[in-house]
């Protein structure tokens, strides 16, 4: 299901970068890094089932930095459009 979700993703991102779109750039950026977020995860939640046989979502520390990482991508979007008000 990851899979199929990404392609469509993908596509909005190629369509929000298009000029006509008028999207600011740093929403932009905190879109495009919500795929970090995505591709970061996915190590912890290995290391997470490997280390502590336990899905990342009982433990603690991996969990919270996988967050931040959600976190500073909402962060980027909302200042982008903050950035495109004025």
């Amino acid at each position: 299901l990851f899979g199929a979700s990404l392609f469509p993703y993908l596509g909005f991102l190629y369509f929000l970068a298009k000029p006509e779109a008028r999207c600011p750039r740093g929403t932009l950026f905190g879109f495009k890094f919500l795929l970090a977020f995505v591709f970061g995860t996915i190590p912890f939640a290995i290391y997470a089932k490997v280390e502590y046989d336990e899905i990342l979502a009982n433990v603690d520390v991996l969990h919270g930095v996988a967050e931040s990482l959600l976190t500073m991508t909402n962060v980027f979007i909302v200042l982008g459009f903050r950035q495109g008000l004025r």
